[in-house]
């Protein structure tokens, strides 16, 4: 599943799968270890967790290996890294301004170096 900044703060929205991934960030988990652990703190049903864990991984927040009939879910780094990088944006505004405006501080320096030759060169001819 490809992860989106949309789909990845949706799902962030609710507090219960928040505590999944919070789960998750110790390492993979067996989908039993999660269920009950998310019981033993919510009133939730075991189709209610699944229900959580399938929107995680539709948000390309966790993903699931399979191993005979048990399913693993752990985190899924490129939407746990789009949502750092979408967060770090915020915190960063211009940071997409920072090359312009180094090629553009390159360029002053060499016009102002093209300047100086030039003003150089006349002086030298004409004295």
């Amino acid at each position: 599943m490809n992860p989106s900044p949309p789909r990845i703060f949706e799902a962030l929205g609710d507090p219960i799968r928040r505590f999944i991934l919070e789960l998750m960030a110790a390492g993979e988990q067996p989908a039993g270890t999660i269920v009950e652990t998310v019981r033993d703190r919510h009133p939730i049903s075991q189709p209610g967790v699944s229900q959580h864990l399938k929107v995680l991984r539709e948000a390309g927040l966790v993903v699931v290996r399979a191993e005979g009939t048990r399913r693993f879910y752990s985190l899924d780094p490129a939407g746990v890294e789009m949502a750092t990088r979408w967060l770090a944006a915020l915190a960063d505004p211009l940071r997409h301004f920072a090359n312009p405006l180094d090629a553009l501080g390159t360029e002053v320096a060499r016009g102002k170096r093209e300047r100086r030759a030039s003003e150089s060169t006349r002086r030298s001819a004409t004295g």
